[in-house]
């Protein structure tokens, strides 16, 4: 035992030696541990759960006596199985802490009707064709990260959904794709010298985010022959003017002509979106939103929440900026007004209390397409987010929305 614990610390020597190796794989660890729950509360707060912190763990395995080993799995190994299971998968906690509260309600009937939900397995299955298709087994994914992400976990579970197909994930910034990034004679994409078969963008969503070196490396990307999620066409798809055009009539006709079923199914879930542009239109938007600021939210090219103007506020803005051309980088759309509910809302260092709500229901889908061949089209989970009626605007990542399961009634 002592020869085989010698090699392994041997093979792990070259690791040990390399600074930046070894700082990457312990911050993917404590990344990993703070994903599993493995968690404790701290010295300052030990009776809150609001503020944890992981438990401690060591970086490599330690050496123990191989009967020792066996005599544990044949006692435990089912319970192993089945807690590594659980803690792996985080949709599944989630519904079961709703059913669980309904259960201790005494409504079993109602918490057998929570939906299941796994939209990161979804995604990663749609990353993994795009790997597939690519076709050189060695080629990594390559995440385009923000240096600073409070959502990481939920992007941890893709990446390891992904590592259990043997697809290994390198995270980076644009930054660092500006300093190590490479095109190959026939566009292959390079970073620190690793191959890159699909780039997943959670980054680069805002003007904010792009220095004019973000830029730079943004265009190495959109050269390269990588797949993108999304590429730069697609992103444009989704922004509020092009969904403002999207909704003038004949427009969808036009571009899928020999889908009538599926033209008026997308119809049917669009509000009233009206353009700004310099003109009679535009003025006439601009008039009527002004005269009746409760029935219109105001909204400019960005993503996330925080960003949206209403009620008064909208109406001083639309005034100041009504002579001005920079009105039309903002779409006025028709106020949606959801029938609100009561529910709890937990947030950490806000006190339980039953609130007026309103909930956003998102569903996550994944298309893959090669060429003009469709490979892929499927929905793969829903996002239903909740809010106080409190807050006319702003998402979870801004601290104002909740995550919640939808009941089916």
């Amino acid at each position: 035992m002592c020869e085989v614990s010698g090699m392994m610390a041997a093979s792990w020597e070259n690791i040990l030696q390399n600074e930046q190796q070894l700082e990457e794989l312990a911050q993917q660890a404590v990344d990993k541990a703070l994903m599993e729950g493995v968690l404790m509360r701290t010295k300052q707060e030990p009776r809150s759960s609001d503020v944890v912190s992981y438990a401690p763990f060591t970086l490599f395995p330690s050496a123990v006596p191989r009967e020792l080993l066996e005599q544990a799995y044949s006692v435990q190994m089912d319970f192993n199985f089945l807690v590594d299971t659980v803690s792996q998968d985080s949709n599944f906690l989630e519904q079961t802490l709703a059913r669980h509260i309904l259960n201790i309600l005494g409504k079993t009937k109602e918490a057998a009707c929570i939906l299941s939900n796994n939209p990161s397995k979804g995604l990663a299955l749609g990353i993994a064709k795009a790997w597939e298709l690519y076709d050189s087994p060695k080629a990594l994914v390559l995440v385009i990260a923000q240096k600073e992400e409070r959502n990481v976990f939920d992007q941890h579970y893709i990446e390891h959904d992904l590592l259990s197909r043997n697809i290994h994930v390198i995270r980076r910034r644009f930054e660092d794709v500006a300093k190590t990034g490479s095109l190959s004679q026939d566009r292959k994409l390079f970073v620190d010298g690793q191959e890159i078969a699909v780039v997943y963008f959670r980054d680069g969503y805002m003007p904010s985010q792009y220095s004019p070196q973000n830029w730079e490396a943004r265009l190495l990307l959109e050269r390269s022959c990588a797949v993108k999620c999304p590429d730069v066409a697609t992103q444009l798809v989704g922004t509020k003017k092009v969904q403002q055009e999207l909704s003038r009539p004949g427009v969808l006709e036009s571009l899928i002509p020999d889908q009538p079923e599926a033209v008026a199914r997308l119809r049917a879930t669009f509000a009233g979106l009206y353009s700004l542009d310099m003109g009679e239109e535009g003025d006439c938007a601009i008039m009527e939103a002004i005269a009746a600021p409760d029935r219109f939210v105001l909204k400019p090219q960005r993503e996330g929440g925080g960003n949206n103007l209403y009620g008064e506020e909208m109406a001083q803005t639309l005034e100041q900026l009504k002579a001005s051309e920079e009105r039309a980088s903002y779409i006025l759309m028709e106020k949606i007004e959801p029938e609100p509910f009561w529910n709890c809302l937990l947030q950490a260092g806000i006190p339980a209390r039953m609130t007026q709500c309103i909930s956003e229901l998102g569903i996550f889908g994944v298309y893959v397409r090669q060429g003009k061949t469709l490979l892929m089209n499927k929905h793969v989970g829903h996002l239903l987010r909740t809010k106080s009626t409190k807050h006319a605007d702003g998402g979870v990542a801004a601290g104002v929305a909740v995550l919640d399961n939808p009941y089916p009634v």
